[in-house]
C-alpha cells in the first residue's frame, strides 16, 4: 500500500501538470474541455460514489501543495535565485522589481519545462480526460517525464545521500521515488544557482575594487565608491549585453 505523502504528492503533481499542459494545448489550438464540478452532500448509491467523493476531497486539499511543487520541481528555483544574485551584484537590490523578476522567472520556467509538460499532456492528461486511461495510470505516465527532467539535473552525490538516508537501493532510474528525488533535486538546483551566482559576482567585484583604488589614489576619501561603481557596473553590463548572456547561460544549462 502506498503511503499517504506519496499519494498526495502524485495527486498534486497531476493537478500542476494539468495546468502546464493546458498552456501547451492553448498554443496548439486544441479544444480543451471545460470541466463541470459540483459539490454536494447526499446519499451514495454505490461504493464507487464514495471513492469518487473522497478523490475530489483529496484533490481540493492538495491544491495548497501545488505552488510548492511549481517552485521546487521545476527550473523556477534556480532561475529566480540567479536573478536575485544578479541584482545584488549590480548593487540594485530593488531593480528590477520583485514582480518583474518573478514574472520573468515564471515565463522562463514555462519555456524550459515546455517539452516535459508536452509529453505529460500527450501521454497522460489528454488520454485521462478522454477517459481512455484510469487516474492511477495517468499519474504514473505524468511522473515519468518529470522524473526524467529532475534526474537529469540532480547531482549524483545528492541523490545518493537521500537514497542512503531512506535505505533505498533502486535498480533502475524509474524506481527512484519522488519523495527521495524531489529534495535531492532541490539541493542540486540550489548548489547550481549559487555556483552561477559566484561567477556573476566576480566581474562586478573587480569593478568595485578598481573604483575604490582609483578614488583612494586621487585622495577622494569622502566619496563613497558605490556612487561611482554603480553606473560603471550598469554600463559594463549593458555593453556586454548582460541580460542576453545570463538568460542564455540559464537556458543552456537545461539543454
Amino acid at each position: 500500500m502506498r503511503s499517504i505523502p506519496s499519494t498526495l504528492t502524485r495527486t498534486a503533481l497531476v493537478i500542476l501538470l494539468g495546468v502546464f499542459a493546458a498552456l501547451g494545448v492553448a498554443q496548439t489550438g486544441t479544444a480543451l474541455p471545460i470541466p463541470n464540478v459540483s459539490i454536494g452532500v447526499g446519499g451514495a448509491k454505490a461504493e464507487n460514489d464514495v471513492a469518487a467523493s473522497l478523490q475530489i476531497l483529496a484533490l481540493l486539499t492538495v491544491l495548497s501543495v501545488a505552488p510548492a511543487i511549481l517552485i521546487l520541481t521545476t527550473a523556477f528555483t534556480r532561475i529566480v535565485i540567479i536573478f536575485s544574485f544578479l541584482r545584488s551584484a549590480l548593487g540594485t537590490p530593488t531593480i528590477p522589481p520583485n514582480q518583474v523578476v518573478i514574472g520573468l522567472s515564471l515565463f522562463l520556467t514555462f519555456f524550459v519545462m515546455g517539452p516535459t509538460y508536452k509529453q505529460v499532456n500527450d501521454n497522460a492528461l489528454q488520454p485521462y480526460m478522454k477517459k481512455e486511461i484510469a487516474f492511477d495510470v495517468a499519474s504514473e505516465r505524468a511522473q515519468a517525464p518529470l522524473r526524467e527532467f529532475m534526474l537529469k539535473n540532480t547531482y549524483e552525490k545528492d541523490l545518493v545521500m537521500f537514497l542512503d538516508l531512506r535505505g533505498e537501493e533502486p535498480v533502475e532510474r524509474e524506481d527512484v521515488s519522488l519523495l527521495t528525488l524531489i529534495p535531492a533535486f532541490i539541493i542540486s538546483e540550489l548548489k547550481t544557482a549559487f555556483i552561477i551566482g559566484f561567477y556573476i559576482f566576480v566581474p562586478f567585484i573587480i569593478i568595485d575594487l578598481i573604483v575604490a583604488s582609483g578614488l583612494m589614489s586621487m585622495g577622494m576619501m569622502m566619496l563613497p565608491p558605490t556612487v561611482v561603481a554603480l553606473p560603471a557596473k550598469i554600463l559594463v553590463f549593458v555593453l556586454a549585453d548582460g541580460w542576453h548572456q545570463v538568460v542564455s547561460a540559464i537556458l543552456q544549462g537545461y539543454r
